[in-house]
């Protein structure tokens, strides 16, 4: 394996990032964020949750809304109106264990 060094690894990891946000944001609009937290454990807001507490971590401020805006290219409002359908009995059942697994307690 070569040696990349930790500027190169980084510059990779935000190219890679990027990339996953693009696909997500632009070709892959039709997977849904249940469907994702489900599989993967991880969603859209997952990513924008990270991300805001990376920008915090260094003493950036930034809010939920802004990093969500970051992820999804657009207000998560937005989002949702145009991209998100009713989730399933059983998609909805699946996503209260993969959320208590990956995420924690889910807030009523």
């Amino acid at each position: 394996m070569a040696q990349i060094d930790d500027q190169t690894r980084t510059e990779l990891e935000a190219a890679a990032f990027r990339t996953l946000i693009h696909h997500l944001m632009e070709k892959r609009t039709d997977v849904q964020n249940i469907d994702l937290m489900n599989l993967g454990g991880f969603c859209r807001n997952c990513l924008s949750r990270w991300y805001q507490e990376a920008a915090n971590a260094r003493g950036i401020e930034m809010g939920k809304d802004e990093a969500r805006e970051i992820v999804y290219g657009m207000p998560y409002a937005d989002w949702v109106a145009q991209n998100q359908t009713e989730a399933s009995a059983q998609q909805k059942a699946d996503f209260a264990m993969s959320f208590a697994q990956n995420v924690g307690t889910p807030k009523e």
